[in-house]
């Protein structure tokens, strides 16, 4: 740490982002109360680059600029969002904790506060994720999908009538900004498969940092690690990154670990889906057991697909 006592937090500089960093510190502070915090905000390449396609440019486009400054010694740790994380994370770094999960379920916003089902010939629906476009495509097929960016407030701002009639969010940013009257419609994880780690705060350091360490095991949750240990396993037989319609959801029931995977075609025009049980004690091969059950039924071509993209 760079003075006794001060720990060096980086984070990006949206609401969302600041508020997640405010609930680790928060968590900290409990632990450690004679901790203070320095927080440092970063601007990645995804945040400067914000009209740009988001599968065009790459993995890691809201962390790398954090990462590197946390190699660099500049930072002690650093808040993430765990979907924004490749599988992969550079040489030198690890993630030093998971909080509990917050809820993993995506959810609908629209103009008419109607369900999907229910949505209008030709509703605009907005969103730049490849994963919910395709189930989009597929489970709603009277709807068009346009793409839209931005942070959680442009885009609810966008989602009243101007570029579009509704989008698709994360209600765990909803849940923390406080902004949960304007969801319109919870969708189910089961069948609208949430990416890998959404709902989850990892917090990322550099290895060797003992006591940064040592801190961190205070808000670390064994449940959620287990989970997203097996969702990230999913992905990374793709490849280790989210430019592709793909999904992962593990929970626990006691010694149980259930996990919802989908793969799908861009154009929604392919979706495969399969939920597997196996033990808590094995969530890697568990990954592993979903991937052939989705390549069993016929879901190899896009998976060789999403490997070369």
């Amino acid at each position: 740490m760079a003075e006794s006592n001060v720990v060096r937090v980086g984070t990006r500089g949206s609401s969302l982002a600041r508020r997640q960093t405010d609930q680790v510190m928060d968590l900290l502070r409990a632990s450690q109360p004679e901790l203070e915090f320095e927080v440092n905000i970063i601007r990645t390449h995804g945040d400067a680059n914000a009209n740009a396609p988001l599968a065009g440019m790459g993995l890691g486009v809201f962390v790398k600029e954090i990462e590197q400054q946390l190699l660099s010694g500049q930072l002690d740790l650093a808040v993430h969002s765990l979907k924004d994380m490749p599988t992969q994370l550079p040489s030198g770094l690890s993630i030093g904790a998971v909080l509990e999960r917050e809820d993993p379920r995506d959810v609908q916003v629209n103009r008419w506060h109607c369900p999907l089902s229910d949505l209008p010939l030709e509703t605009r629906i907005g969103t730049s994720s490849p994963r919910r476009a395709s189930q989009l495509k597929h489970n709603c097929p009277q709807v068009h999908v346009v793409p839209i960016r931005g942070n959680v407030e442009t885009r609810l701002s966008k989602a009243q009538g101007g570029e579009c009639d509704g989008t698709i969010l994360a209600a765990a940013g909803l849940i923390r900004l406080g902004l949960t009257e304007h969801i319109t419609e919870y969708l189910p994880p089961q069948q609208f498969v949430p990416p890998p780690g959404q709902g989850v705060l990892a917090v990322e350091i550099r290895d060797g940092q003992e006591f940064i360490s040592h801190l961190l095991n205070t808000i670390e949750h064994s449940a959620t690690r287990r989970a997203i240990t097996a969702e990230r396993a999913f992905l990374e037989t793709l490849g280790g990154g989210c430019q592709v319609p793909v999904g992962a959801y593990a929970y626990a029931e006691a010694e149980t670990l259930i996990l919802t995977v989908f793969i799908g075609s861009p154009d929604g025009k392919y979706v495969f889906r399969d939920t597997l049980h196996g033990s808590i004690h094995n969530p890697v091969e568990l990954a592993t057991n979903a991937y052939e059950a989705l390549v069993q039924q016929g879901a190899g071509e896009l998976f060789e697909t999403a490997r070369t993209e």
